[in-house]
């Protein structure tokens, strides 16, 4: 255990975390997500939601700034419904430490699949909830 990092973040998050640039993107991908057919950096984090894992990387990991939108969600396919509460859950998370962030970005689900496979990495994670997926790109880690 570290003191001021979150027990829910794994040794190896906290690498992929660390070895990140600025402009990568990470994966926290429900448990549905097929994370192993999109991407070969597949992280585990079987069993935790991703509200509390945004907790724990959030006070880590500054979003870009420079692009229009440094989140990411998957858009419901037709006939399908969003539940607000997934969106409005992880942006509490991460407004905790980032309150300026916007909405996240929608985006088809075959387009969510293919910016997937350019990840820095995917983290599979307990996650239940329908299009519970989220992509964070990485910003400028300030001095």
């Amino acid at each position: 255990m570290l003191i001021g990092i979150s027990p829910v973040l794994s040794p190896e998050l906290l690498n992929a975390l660390y070895r990140m640039g600025h402009g990568e993107e990470i994966v926290l991908a429900d448990a549905h997500f097929p994370g192993e057919s999109f991407n070969d950096h597949v992280l585990r984090a079987d069993g935790l939601k991703i509200a509390p894992l945004l907790e724990g990387i959030m006070p880590l990991f500054v979003l870009d700034q420079y692009v229009e939108n440094p989140i990411a969600m998957m858009a419901a396919v037709s006939g399908d419904e969003l539940d607000p509460t997934v969106e409005e859950g992880y942006l509490t998370a991460i407004r905790t430490t980032w309150p300026d962030t916007k909405p996240p970005e929608r985006m088809e689900r075959f387009a969510f699949y293919e910016r997937a496979r350019s990840a820095y990495a995917v983290v599979m994670t307990g996650e239940t909830a329908k299009y519970g997926n989220i992509i964070l790109k990485k910003g400028v880690t300030p001095c």
